[in-house]
Order: structure tokens, then sequence, then C-alpha cells
């Protein structure tokens, strides 16, 4: 029998492309279920806001890993993966939520027609490191009593994809499955049992066999996931290098001065300028057309300010979040 090979839903191509293509809707209907449901066929339909059109191969490059859904209650579920941590996740998290609650109502329209927002949020890194649970659902709360408020009107999940230890054996519940496929996709090569028994995340895989993508749509997979891996790759490798040369400094002051200490400053501040430099090239591939309004904003960041940019570059969704997060750094 051929082998397999799954591309990981991790990816942003593959996550939109599973998740939230035309062809999606069971799938993104048994994962909420799994997610937010403990496995009860609460959802039985959705609607998939804007859903991806996997023939667009290059419409993809401004979109990133944020996927809407309205389901059939009236509730709005938007649906991110977060591959790597990033500056006032948390807020940003919040923030989204609360905005598209808001959003819903415009001049003269009723309150009574705003419908509940839940926020899933998968993270491949670990967020609550009190915690061990893998899936952690929040709801409004009284400080003292710990009472639910009333209406769930706001809702916040997250899915910590580290987490999941669980091996295919000894995977039992919906959410544990969908976990696994998940984590492990592009580890197999073929569809086990367990997980065929689940026609969603049959189909899923499916979609993620590499076999049935097209030239264009296989090119776009292996190049967005080496993307990342490089790009962060040279600035980490500026900013760490721009890191020894600081070390390097602190001991030797008090001992070199002059000429030596002239030449030290100058690596030092090389590799900080190398560093605004691959900040600002990837921060124009994001924001064509405002060269002349980055250049000034970029220029003047230090070191440690670079490496929080850097975390959150491939993240950003609009121009406005720039600003607030180098606002942010800037404190």
């Amino acid at each position: 029998m051929t082998k397999k090979k799954f591309i990981s839903p991790k990816i942003d191509y593959a996550f939109k492309k599973i998740f939230g293509s035309d062809q999606s809707e069971d799938i993104l209907i048994s994962f909420l279920n799994a997610i937010v449901y403990n496995g009860e066929s609460v959802i039985s339909s959705l609607t998939i806001v804007n859903p991806y059109n996997p023939g667009q191969v290059e419409t993809l490059k401004d979109s990133y890993l944020d996927i809407r859904a309205v389901l059939n209650s009236g509730e709005l579920v938007l649906i991110e993966m977060q591959v790597a941590r990033v500056a006032a996740f948390h807020k940003r998290v919040t923030y989204n939520l609360c905005k598209a609650y808001a959003n819903q109502l415009a001049s003269g329209d009723y309150y009574l027609e705003i419908t509940p927002v839940i926020a899933v949020t998968i993270t491949d890194f670990i967020l609550f490191t009190e915690s061990p649970k893998c899936i952690h659902h929040f709801v409004l709360k009284d400080k003292e009593s710990s009472s639910e408020y009333p209406e769930h009107e706001l809702q916040l999940i997250f899915v910590e994809l580290p987490r999941f230890v669980k091996k295919l054996p000894e995977l039992k519940t919906l959410a544990e499955k969908w976990i696994y496929f998940m984590t492990q996709a592009q580890d197999l090569d073929e569809i086990p049992e367990s997980l065929a028994e689940v026609t969603a995340i049959e189909k899923a895989l499916t979609i993620a066999n590499q076999a049935n993508l097209t030239p264009a749509e296989a090119e776009e997979v292996s190049r967005r996931a080496m993307q990342l891996r490089d790009e962060i790759g040279r600035i980490k490798y500026a900013t760490e290098e721009a890191s020894k040369e600081a070390r390097a400094e602190g001991r030797q002051e008090g001992r070199q001065e002059g000429l030596q200490e002239g030449l030290q400053e100058g690596r030092q501040e090389g590799r900080i300028t190398e560093a605004r430099a691959l900040v600002l090239r990837l921060l124009n591939q994001r924001f064509p057309g405002k060269t002349a309004e980055l250049n000034p904003l970029v220029e003047g960041l230090s070191l440690s300010a670079i490496e929080e940019l850097t975390e959150s570059i491939f993240e950003l969704n609009n121009w406005e979040n720039l600003l607030t997060l180098l606002a942010e750094i800037d404190q």
C-alpha cells in the first residue's frame, strides 16, 4: 500500500483549506462540537463567512489564520490558529472578541439584535502555565461566588496543542481525536482506523493529503511553511548576535577603552541596524505602499523592541494592529 503524506494543519494555508473552504462545513461543525460543546451535537449547521477558495492560491498571502462562522443558533464563532507567541497576545484575542461583538450593532439597531460571540484560539505554545489542561473555556463569572453571568455573550476558548500527549490507542473523546489530528497529521502515513470512524476527520485528512493538492497548492504549502522559519530565523540571528555583543561589552566594561570600545559599540550597532533592516523589509511586504510611514517607526526601535516586533510580525491583521503593537512596545 502506498504511504500517504499529509500537510500540517498548523500551516496557515492548510488550516484555511481544511477548516475554512466551501467544502469544510461538516468538518468545522464536528470540530466546534468537540471543542466548544464537549462532543455533543449542539451545532447542526453553520455558515462560513467569506470562505477561502482553495483554487485561489495567491489570494491567501494577505490573509491569516482566522476563520469566522455563523452557527445555526445565530452565534458568531472566531477560529484562530496561533503558531508562535506574540506580544500582548491576551489583549489581541480579547480585543478581537469584543470588536466582533460590538460591530454587530449599527446606528439605530436594537441591542436584542446582538448575538453571542465565541473565540476559539488554538495555540502551538503554552499559554496558561499554572494549569495542565489542554482546553480552557472562559465565560463571565462573579468574582466572589463564581456564579456565571446569565447570558453567555462572550466566550473565550483556548486549545494548547503542546499540552496534548496522548497516543493514538489512548484517544477516546471527539475532542481528543481532533487535537490529535491537529498535532500529528503531518507524521501519519495512512488514515488510522480510529480517526476514520469520525467522518469529518477522515474528510479533513483527505483534504490534507498532499496527493490531492494541485502542483500550485503543494508549492504554496511548502513556500509558506518555509517563509516563517526563514524570515524569523534571519531576524533572530541578527538580534541574538546583537545580544552577544551587548553581553561581551558588559564583560569588557572597565577593562577596555578607546578604539576597542568604539569597535565593540560599532559591531553591536551594526547588528541592530541589520535587524531593523530585516524587520522593515518584512513590514514593507506586509503593508505595501506604507514605506514612508514605516521608516520612522522602525528607525528608533531598540533591540528588545525589534525582538518583540519580530514575534508578532506575521500575525498583524491590519495597519491599526501594527500601530497599537508599536505603542505597547514603546511603553
